[in-house]
């Protein structure tokens, strides 16, 4: 037999009165529809994912605007001078300079050595001092 006669006789095998071939391509495109199916919904997910990570960004520029909007406010000028005015801090006088005589005077004052502090010793008490028995203390 010929390749052509077998393929012949595959082709024209019948299952109840369907061709095998048909039932394997209508299985195939069965197969075919469901991952189809199964593509979109998850392209679908992906989607509603992306839209939400989009409205996220939307919403953290829209915090970040507003953020420096108050940024901007709280430098202003007037208001750090009102504020430092209110502390009693004002600005430091123009004539007021350091010679080179001064400067040690002017020179940070050395921090000091640590000091060890040594815990003292309790004396312990004896057993038999003036603890009541328990028996008394029950009384």
């Amino acid at each position: 037999m010929s390749a052509v006669g077998t393929l012949k006789r595959v082709f024209d095998w019948k299952v109840r009165g369907v061709r095998w071939v048909e039932i394997i391509g209508l299985m195939l495109v069965a197969a075919m529809i469901f991952s189809v199916y199964l593509a979109k919904a998850a392209a679908a997910g992906q989607g509603a994912r992306i839209a939400s990570l989009e409205r996220q960004i939307t919403q953290n520029g829209q915090r970040v605007r507003l953020l420096r909007a108050e940024v901007a406010r709280l430098e202003q000028p007037g208001r750090l001078e009102a504020l430092s005015r209110g502390a009693g801090l004002g600005p430091v006088d123009v004539h007021r300079q350091a010679t080179v005589a001064s400067l040690p005077e002017l020179a940070p004052i050395p921090e000091p050595e640590p000091v060890t502090i040594v815990s003292p010793t309790i004396p312990s008490a004896p057993a038999d001092a003036e603890s009541p028995a328990p028996a008394e203390v029950a009384q």
